[in-house]
């Protein structure tokens, strides 16, 4: 009972002065974050030498090392609402996408309106995002994968371009600039490296193939690595095949003790179907159908409506340690898409050339106290765009409608200071200074038109406290500002640019509480937020299926997530070597504060495109001999899916689950065999639903019942 008045102080400090919005919200927090920090307090607390854990344990998700923030720390030691996917959850799932493992993440939430057909959710992020992934900033091996106009092309990479996902929940703009969702950090090469070669093969349903080839040589100081995937699909619904072809180069050369060069080449040729989201009488009669004609507009079908995009992306980043105490990681790249959508109306083609860069040092300094941290850097981007719409004859170009070229550029300068104390206290304080601007000039008119769009500077600052209440427990709390500048395509309306749409900006605030138990045999990490929004852009879909975007007054978006896993067997010598459970637990409360349309007022109404509650649990077994199963359920409560909540789509219950056999022999051979299925229950849903749809087309049918198996081969070469 010592820790008591500690306990109560952090608690009116980080949540009671930090968070005064949503008491109801802010009542439930508190008596589930003070229930267990009682519970945890009425165990004595053993020293790490005492416990005799076993060597072979698995390391906790707290123990794993983050880059988020770039303060390179455990889990346990990041005042931050972080969601982690590595190999363990990636491969439980199909293999063909990243999607089933992402949505483990409470908070999270991935579509996918048809195959590859991406859209990330991040505590509402996919609000104003009717394709591709907005508000969210990715980067990819220290380089912004996020175009310079603000949308992120996440489909250019297979399954295997992931080895570890960090998703940081909640405004990052203090050091990663636009993005109210958030931003995420992936990294492709795994931290310990081995030469060999790796064949994957995986098929399933609707004719979908997945063929992957990966070569490794070199050493520890010369690493290289060629990976080559293709992917192809029927597709579930009418008008949705898709074929994807991804090859990637990477090489990480340690020059000396104190620099290293990673670099890589990335190709991504993709092609897929747009069927079209249908109204609830045609989802309810066939749901796997195509957007049909309706009076003169074609549907998909007939205009064949589809996405081709081809990227290349070069980039390098370079890490080069000065002295002890300072070091620098410069990153740059250059990359070109080039994009065609014929759409239900438009053919549009853009050609998209871009280049941009990173850096970033860091200075350290430990002292009899504690350890101090600073960093500073800037980036920058800038792209040079042509966008040309033509009338689509059935597949085929027609008149051409318009010509523009569009250059853009955002820049920002960012600090951050950490200061770890011996005590168990961590403070941070970090802000950034952002600007951007956008130059429109229409080619297709006599004379050209021109437009400029300069949005105003931007500072983004962020406060963070962590404490160490226990060994293996922290408290933390933040507060950060927040902004999303609109992408180019969200500008242009009518075919001109919009100077009435503003730049999304709100504050969020934080508390969280996680940590381990038992000898780690127990996880938690629970947090709750509330963020309000000001300028919130939503997305409308006129009758033609053409997106445009307002500004919605404001927002109020308070949430509690939970993950909590427990390892019920680990004893590597027995027939049931390892057995363990785990629940993601999400509750939304967002709703417009202030937003009128013309005459019509939809303050107090929920936000559309988001459940109230989701619920995603599994159970991993695996035996000594190399036999494993994985079971997933997932439960998600019904989706607003207009302003005016009159429409939702309904509630589901999903299970999957994915059994194999795999082995490591003697010569360092690898070999799985795998199968699979998914929706065991063959439950008709909606994934990736069109919010605001005119005339209520707004359900996209997500598969019934199907199945997979695969097999992977490698060797680990001596």
């Amino acid at each position: 009972m010592r820790y008591e008045k500690l306990l109560i102080k952090i608690m009116k400090y980080s949540v009671l002065h930090l968070l005064p919005i949503n008491q109801k919200l802010m009542k439930r927090f508190l008596l589930l974050i003070a229930s267990l920090l009682l519970y945890i307090l009425s165990f004595p607390q053993t020293s790490s030498t005492s416990q005799q854990a076993d060597s072979t344990e698995p390391k906790t998700l707290q123990e794993v090392i983050v880059k988020a923030y770039e303060q390179n720390r455990k889990l346990a030691e990041v005042p931050a609402s972080i969601g982690l996917v590595g190999q363990s959850q990636l491969n439980r799932f199909n293999n063909m996408n990243i999607l089933p493992a992402v949505n483990t993440i409470p908070g999270v939430h991935m579509e996918e309106r048809s195959p590859a057909s991406y859209r990330l959710n991040i505590r509402g992020s996919s609000l104003r995002s009717p394709f591709g992934v907005r508000d969210v900033k990715i980067y990819y091996n220290e380089i912004p994968l996020t175009a310079p106009d603000g949308n992120t092309y996440l489909n250019q990479l297979s399954f295997y371009n992931f080895q570890t996902i960090e998703i940081i929940k909640g405004p990052a703009s203090s050091l990663y600039g636009a993005g109210i969702g958030g931003a995420m950090l992936i990294r492709s090469m795994p931290p310990v490296w081995q030469k060999g070669f790796d064949i994957n093969y995986l098929g399933g349903s609707y004719a979908t193939n997945n063929i992957n080839g990966d070569v490794r040589w070199g050493d520890a100081d010369h690493q290289n690595d060629f990976s080559y995937t293709h992917q192809s699909s029927n597709g579930y619904r009418v008008q949705t095949q898709m074929r994807r072809d991804i090859a990637s180069w990477e090489t990480l050369v340690k020059a000396s003790d104190k620099q290293s060069l990673h670099a890589y080449i990335l190709y991504s040729d993709l092609y897929y179907q747009t069927p079209g989201g249908l109204t609830k009488a045609q989802y309810d009669s066939a749901p796997t159908q195509a957007r049909p004609p309706a009076g003169p507009t074609p549907g998909a079908v007939q205009n064949k409506a589809a996405v081709f995009q081809k990227i290349f992306t070069v980039g390098f980043a370079n890490e080069y340690h000065f002295s002890e105490n300072w070091q620098n990681t410069t990153s740059a790249y250059g990359a070109y898409t080039d994009f065609q959508n014929p759409g239900i109306r438009v053919y549009e083609i853009r050609k998209e050339p871009q280049f941009g860069g990173r850096t970033v040092f860091q200075y350290k300094k430990p002292f009899s106290t504690g350890d101090f941290q600073l960093n500073f850097g800037a980036e920058a981007q800038k792209g040079f765009y042509n966008t040309q719409d033509y009338a689509n004859n059935k597949g085929v170009t027609d008149t051409l409608q318009t010509n523009d070229d569009i250059n853009n550029w955002q820049y920002m300068i960012f600090g951050q200071a950490d200061l770890k104390l011996r005590s168990g206290w961590i403070f941070t304080v970090g802000a950034s200074f952002n600007k951007s601007s956008v130059y429109f000039n229409r080619l297709s008119v006599v004379p050209p038109v021109s437009q400029t769009r300069t949005f105003d500077n931007k500072i983004a600052p962020r406060f963070a406290i962590l404490k160490k209440i226990a060994r293996d427990v922290s408290l933390y709390a933040s507060a950060a500002k927040g902004f999303s500048t609109p992408t180019v395509s969200e500008l242009m309306h009518s075919n001109e640019l919009s100077y009435n749409l503003q730049p999304e900006d709100g504050i969020d605030y934080e508390g969280g509480i996680r940590g381990s138990l038992w000898h780690d045999k127990f996880y938690f990490d629970i947090d709750a937020f509330f963020f309000h929004l000001r300028n919130t852009i939503v997305e409308r879909i006129d009758t033609n299926a053409v997106f445009y975007y307002v500004n919605a007054g404001a927002t109020q978006q308070d949430g509690i997530e939970a993950y909590l896993s427990y390892q019920l067997v680990d004893h590597p010598l027995q027939f049931i070597s390892n057995v363990k459970t785990w629940i993601g637990y999400t509750w939304n409360d967002f709703h417009y504060k202030d937003f009128k349309q013309v005459s019509t007022d939809y303050s107090g109404n929920r936000m559309p495109g988001v459940a109230r509650q989701t619920v995603v649990a599994g159970l991993d077994i695996a035996s000594r001999h190399g036999v494993y199963l994985s079971m997933t359920y997932t439960y998600t409560d019904p989706i607003i899916l207009n302003d005016a909540n009159t429409d939702f789509a309904n509630s589901y219950n999903l299970l999957g689950a994915r059994a194999g056999y795999k082995k490591l022999f003697i010569r360092k051979i690898r070999l799985e065999i795998f199968a699979g299925v998914d929706n065991i229950f063959n439950v008709k849903y909606s994934l990736g639903n069109d919010i605001n749809a005119a005339a209520g087309r707004y359900y996209n049918a997500a598969p019934g019942i199907n199945f997979y198996a695969g097999i992977s081969f490698g060797d680990l070469f001596h």
